[in-house]
Order: C-alpha cells, then sequence, then structure tokens
C-alpha cells in the first residue's frame, strides 16, 4: 500500500479532537483546581491560625497528598481523561507522574525499580523548572539592574 494512502486512511479512521471542548473544560477543572487550593488556605489560616506563606505550604502539601492518594486508588487517571491539562498543569500532575511510576515500577525493587524509574517523568519537570528558574533569575537581575 502506497505511503500517501496508508496514511488517508489512517486519518480517516482517527477519532476528531474537539478542541474547545477540551480547552473550556481545562480552563473550567483548572480554575476549579485554584478555588480549592485558596480554600485550603483559608482554612489552615483560619482553623489553624497559620501565616499565609505556612498555610500555603499546608496546601501544596495537601494537593500532592490527595493526587498521589487518587493515583493510587486509581481515580486519578479518569478524571485526567476527562479534565485534560487543568488537572494535569499544576503540582497534582507531578504527584500523579511519580505515584504513577513509583506504582509501575515497584515490583522491580527499591533501587532498580522504585529509584531508577520514579523521576522518569518528573526528572524534566525538574531539570526545565531549574533551568528557566535561572534564565528568568538572570533575566529580571538585567531588567531591574543588579541586587
Amino acid at each position: 500500500m502506497e505511503k500517501k494512502l496508508y496514511d488517508k486512511l489512517v486519518m480517516s479512521h482517527q477519532p476528531k479532537e474537539k478542541r474547545g471542548q477540551n480547552a473550556f473544560i481545562a480552563f473550567v477543572v483548572g480554575g476549579l483546581m485554584g478555588v480549592i487550593g485558596e480554600l485550603l488556605v483559608e482554612f489552615y489560616s483560619y482553623y489553624l491560625k497559620l501565616s499565609t506563606s505556612d498555610a500555603s505550604v499546608f496546601m501544596i502539601v495537601t494537593l500532592i497528598f490527595l493526587a498521589s492518594l487518587f493515583t493510587a486508588l486509581g481515580f486519578f487517571d479518569k478524571w485526567v481523561n476527562f479534565a485534560k491539562c487543568g488537572l494535569i498543569i499544576p503540582i497534582t500532575g507531578f504527584a500523579h507522574s511519580m505515584t504513577s511510576a513509583a506504582i509501575e515500577y515497584k515490583k522491580e525493587g527499591f533501587v532498580t525499580g522504585l529509584g531508577a524509574n520514579m523521576f522518569k517523568l518528573a526528572g524534566t519537570v525538574i531539570i526545565y523548572g531549574v533551568v528557566s528558574a535561572y534564565i528568568f533569575g538572570f533575566l529580571r537581575l538585567i531588567i531591574m539592574g543588579g541586587v
């Protein structure tokens, strides 16, 4: 079969992506994640009498814990299929990638399984986050004119 004919056949059987609908759902879910995060900060600030910066740390830990728990229980993958980037972009996506890799490679042992494979996806996020922070920090230093 010719390559062009094959490509045309494959394209005709691929499901069509609803980009507008996916963007709207990701926007709403991402906004809800922001609201949940803010509610957690307010909850920790008010009931535990913490400063906003300390309450923010508790909020992040809570979201990481919940994302990891829901990944381990098998819920999170279904939610991500629905919500797309609304759940992947925040810290919950990072926790999900770490927990998924840990679950997938746990049979291979702690060193060669968990230790070697847990940062496969998350490692790239960490690297690009550090590099981006360095670049933007350097640009800010240049634009603001020193320390």
